[in-house]
């Protein structure tokens, strides 16, 4: 089937990436996931992102399928973030090395779209966005969330069952492949019980808490953080608060209500 051998494409790609040596970071087994291109949500997303977001057919015509896949930072990139006022020199790499593997992937599974007789397209991992609102027409996260891979966080970045830290791609295409069951709970323990604030507290630029996420003082942030770190490339990035915070590398939610089920 199609759909196993994209799923196994992009795990032998990435478990590829960490084996080189030329490359600085390292990931874990992906998360992959997809969805009916068909799926009412996507139109939910004019309202829920922005009214220009595109719908799967806009970006190809005759889409019949989303593919997302979340790349899981290797542990150790997360853990060199986690002290300091600004982004580590591991997660700003790690940033850009990834941007380039996601890259990578989706021409990978273009080149098996394309000999199987179906078309894909090649969407950026980031840099996308309006640079004014801050908003791309062609949100991964939420992509990915429709497709069934996680949930949104109190942080706003997307808890898949390896959690938060990583990055995320996707591709759409003509292909037909049996969409991934969705979850409709939630994977964030702030939103589950009220019982987590962390990544909050985390944020060194305070862009989260009661009111609307300020999105400006984020992107502020992560200028500042590129500036330093310029001699890599391009690393617009601040991932504060997710490193080392409850969903950094697991579904919190899930792990609690399986430590509850323990001690009764």
């Amino acid at each position: 089937m199609i759909r196993d051998r994209i799923v196994a494409l992009i795990e032998t790609v990435v478990a590829d990436a960490s084996d080189q040596s030329e490359m600085a970071s390292a990931w874990k087994k992906p998360v992959v996931g997809f969805a009916d291109a068909g799926n009412p949500l996507f139109g939910k997303l004019k309202k829920a992102v922005r009214t220009s977001h595109s719908l799967p057919g806009d970006l190809l015509s005759g889409a019949r399928t989303v593919i997302a896949y979340f790349l899981p930072f290797d542990p150790s990139i997360p853990r060199s973030n986690h002290r300091g006022e600004f982004s580590s020199e591991s997660w700003a790499v790690a940033y850009i090395e990834t941007n380039r593997l996601i890259a990578g992937i989706n021409e990978r599974i273009n080149s098996l779209l394309e000999h199987e007789g179906f078309r894909g397209t090649r969407l950026p991992a980031t840099h996308n966005f309006d640079e004014e609102q801050l908003m791309s027409d062609w949100s991964h996260k939420h992509v990915a969330y429709i497709a069934g891979i996680g949930s949104f966080g109190r942080h706003h970045m997307l808890i898949t069952k390896k959690g938060c830290c990583g990055r995320l791609g996707s591709v759409v295409t003509d292909a037909v492949i049996a969409p991934t069951q969705r979850q409709d709970r939630e994977r964030c323990l702030f939103k589950y019980d009220g019982s987590c604030r962390k990544c909050e507290k985390r944020c060194p630029a305070d862009a989260l808490g009661e009111v609307p996420f300020h999105r400006h003082d984020c992107y502020d942030r992560l200028l500042e953080n590129a500036r330093l770190h310029e001699r890599h490339g391009l690393a617009d990035v601040c991932g504060k608060c997710a490193a080392i915070v409850p969903c950094s590398f697991t579904d919190p939610v899930k792990l609690a209500a399986r430590k509850k089920s323990v001690q009764r």
